[in-house]
């Protein structure tokens, strides 16, 4: 990446080192001060993406002439040799499945329908269900017989039961069985639920699932 060059008047306070925020992920800022102009060069010295970061360079940017005009970089001081990077998390960090349940106080808020239908993005095959006033998790299989439905509740049980979170199950024509989840002590949904569920979806169901028929 090519090495963009500015000049901006040099601010009341010759003796100290100040810097201007990063750039973009990676970048590196480098600031000295002209002795002959009186003026200060701020180098921004970008680092190229490597070939392995699927990512690249994120948000990099040159600054715009009014954000030059306000010194916003005045505002920011640290070492002359100060190397600035962004880390973003990789998908694991992000994902529900990959975290744990923390206990609940009584005192603690249920999550609103607004905020519950944000994470119900994170998850797949759960809807919202309102019972008695409570939201609450459903999520629905139908399998091949009744030994598939013994067989997924005991894998269920198996995957989040260390985690004292476990959902109830009902199972209507020994075929159907449904997962709810919510958080009692707190009478309504916490991010426990929506955690469970993100682990329950990783459990293995294709070969509990009637087979579908091919026609000719």
């Amino acid at each position: 990446m090519a090495a963009h060059l500015y000049s901006i008047p040099a601010p009341t306070l010759p003796s100290t080192t100040l810097r201007r925020p990063l750039a973009g992920a990676g970048a590196r800022v480098a600031t000295g001060w002209g002795t002959e102009l009186g003026r200060r060069d701020v180098r921004l010295v970008g680092r190229a993406a490597a070939g392995s970061d699927i990512l690249g360079d994120i948000g990099a940017r040159d600054p715009f002439p009014q954000e030059l005009e306000s010194n916003f970089c005045d505002r920011v001081i640290g070492n002359a040799n100060t190397e600035h990077q962004i880390l973003v998390p990789v998908s694991s960090a992000l994902s529900l499945w990959n975290q744990e349940c923390r206990p609940l106080s009584p005192s603690d808020t249920p999550f609103s329908y607004d905020d519950a239908q944000n994470f119900l993005r994170k998850v797949v095959g759960w809807r919202l269900v309102d019972k008695d006033g409570t939201l609450r998790l459903h999520c629905l299989w139908k399998l091949k017989d009744s030994a598939s439905s013994d067989e997924l509740v005991s894998r269920i049980r198996r995957a989040v039961g260390h985690t004292g979170h476990c959902p109830e199950f009902f199972i209507e024509n020994s075929t159907h069985v449904t997962a709810e989840l919510w958080s009692s002590s707190i009478g309504g949904l916490s991010m426990n639920d929506f955690i469970i569920a993100a682990k329950i979806d990783r459990v293995k169901t294709s070969d509990l699932l009637p087979k579908k028929r091919v026609w000719a």
